[in-house]
C-alpha cells in the first residue's frame, strides 16, 4: 500500500469516525434499549457515501471498494453492532450483491435508490427449517406467461421490519433463481419483528410470498443462476461482516483499559494486578490477530472470491475473539460490568450473533477444516 493510499484511507476513516461520533454515539444506548432503528442516521449515511460504497459512481455509488466498506463496518460496530449489522445487510448483502448480478435495467432503477438510502435494502436466505442448510428452501417460484410466481416464507431476516426491496432466493425446478422483491409488491407481508437478546436495533424479522407475481424483468441474473449467486456473496459477506466484530472487540478493551487504570482495589490501580494484566495482553493480542487475519482475507478475496477457507477463518476468529474481549472485559469491570447502564454489558450481547448469524461457528470450522484438506491433497495448502 502507497503513503499516498494511506493517507486516503486514514482520511476517510476520520471522516467517518467524525460522523459516528456526531450521529450515533450520542443515540447508541437508545438503539440498544430501545430498539430502536435510526432510519434518519440512515438515509445520512446513504448522504455521506457510505452506503454505495462498493459501487460506481454512475449509479450514486462512492466506487472506494471493499477495504473502505470493511473499515467502515469496524468504526460502525465500534459505536453501535446493530446499526453496523444493519448497514452490511443493506450495503453488502443486498446493494453489492445486486450490482455485481442484476441486469443493466434493474441498476439504473434500483441501485441509486439503494446507495442514497432512499431505499433501505435487504438479503432474504434463511427460512425455518433450513438455516445452516441454506440450500433446503422450501420457498418455491414457478414461471408463468407474465414472469414468476413466489410462495413461501423467510425467517431472521435483517432489515425484513423496514426494508424496501428483498434480494430473495427460491427454489425453481432443480435449481434456484434470485429475485428483485419490493415490499409493496402484492403478495408480499411481513411477520413478526423479533425481540431479541443483542444487536438490538438492527431489525429482524419473517417476510411472507403468497403467490407474489414478479415481472421478468426483476429476476437477478439468469434462471437457474440463484445457487451461483448464493455462494458468490457467501465469502464477502464473511470476511466483510467480521469487521463489525473488531469494532465489537476494540470498543470492548478500550473500555477495559480505562477501567483497569482509573479503578483503585486494595490501594493499587486494577492494571497492576497480574492477573488483570494477562487479560488484558489477551485481549489485545486476539484483537490484533482477528484484525490482521481479516486484512488477509479481504486481499485474497479479491483474487479468489470463492475462497471459502480464508473466508471462514476470519470470521470465525473475530467472531470467537469479540465474545472472549467482551467477557474478559467484564470480568475487569466486576459487577458494573453486568449492569445494563454499563456498555461491556451489552457489547456482550452483541458478540454473541456474531457466531450464529452469516454461518454458525460450527460451519465455520467445518469450512476450514474440510478446506484444508482438499488443498492439503491438491499440494495447494497456505500455512
Amino acid at each position: 500500500m502507497t503513503d499516498q493510499s494511506q493517507d486516503e484511507n486514514q482520511i476517510l476513516r476520520d471522516t467517518v469516525r467524525e460522523f459516528l461520533k456526531r450521529e450515533v454515539e450520542p443515540i447508541s444506548s437508545k438503539i440498544d434499549s430501545q430498539d430502536y432503528f435510526p432510519a434518519d442516521v440512515f438515509k445520512k449515511m446513504g448522504k455521506m457515501g457510505f452506503l454505495g460504497v462498493t459501487i460506481p459512481e454512475e449509479y450514486g455509488g462512492s466506487a472506494l471498494g471493499y477495504e473502505a466498506q470493511a473499515m467502515i463496518e469496524e468504526e460502525i460496530g465500534y459505536y453501535s453492532a446493530s446499526l453496523a449489522l444493519s448497514y452490511g445487510a443493506h450495503s453488502n448483502l443486498c446493494l453489492d450483491n445486486l450490482y455485481r448480478n442484476g441486469s443493466e435495467e434493474l441498476r439504473e432503477n434500483y441501485v441509486p435508490k439503494l446507495s442514497s438510502g432512499e431505499f433501505i435494502g435487504s438479503l432474504a436466505l434463511t427460512e425455518p427449517e433450513s438455516g445452516s442448510d441454506a440450500l433446503n428452501m422450501k420457498t418455491v417460484s414457478t414461471e408463468n406467461g407474465n414472469g414468476f410466481s413466489i410462495t413461501g416464507s423467510k425467517t431472521f431476516i435483517t432489515n425484513a421490519p423496514v426494508a424496501d426491496l428483498f434480494l430473495v432466493y427460491s427454489r425453481f425446478g432443480d435449481g434456484y433463481n434470485a429475485y428483485c422483491v419490493l415490499s409493496d409488491d402484492k403478495g408480499f407481508s411481513r411477520g413478526k419483528k423479533f425481540d431479541k437478546m443483542g444487536m438490538r436495533g438492527s431489525p429482524t424479522g419473517e417476510i411472507y410470498f403468497d403467490s407474489l407475481q414478479i415481472p421478468y424483468n426483476r429476476l437477478i441474473g439468469k434462471r437457474g443462476d440463484g445457487k451461483r449467486i448464493i455462494l458468490s456473496g457467501l465469502n464477502s459477506e464473511r470476511v466483510i461482516l467480521s469487521f463489525i466484530f473488531i469494532g465489537v472487540a476494540r470498543r470492548a478493551l478500550e473500555l477495559a483499559l480505562k477501567y483497569s487504570t482509573e479503578r483503585k482495589q486494595s490501594g493499587k490501580f486494577l492494571y497492576e494486578f497480574q492477573l488483570i494484566q494477562e487479560k488484558l495482553a489477551y485481549m489485545y493480542t486476539r484483537l490484533r490477530t482477528s484484525r490482521l487475519l481479516a486484512e488477509d482475507s479481504l486481499g485474497l478475496l479479491k483474487r479468489d472470491p470463492l475462497d471459502s477457507v480464508s473466508a471462514a477463518s476470519a470470521i470465525l476468529h473475530a467472531t470467537e475473539s469479540a465474545e472472549y474481549i467482551a467477557r474478559e472485559a467484564i470480568q475487569i469491570f466486576g459487577g458494573y460490568g453486568y449492569i445494563k447502564d454499563n456498555e461491556p454489558e451489552r457489547l456482550m450481547r452483541d458478540a454473541i450473533l456474531g457466531q450464529i448469524g452469516a454461518g454458525t461457528t460450527e460451519i465455520r470450522k467445518r469450512l476450514v477444516a474440510l478446506g484444508i484438506v482438499k488443498q492439503y491433497r491438491e499440494g495447494k495448502v497456505r500455512l
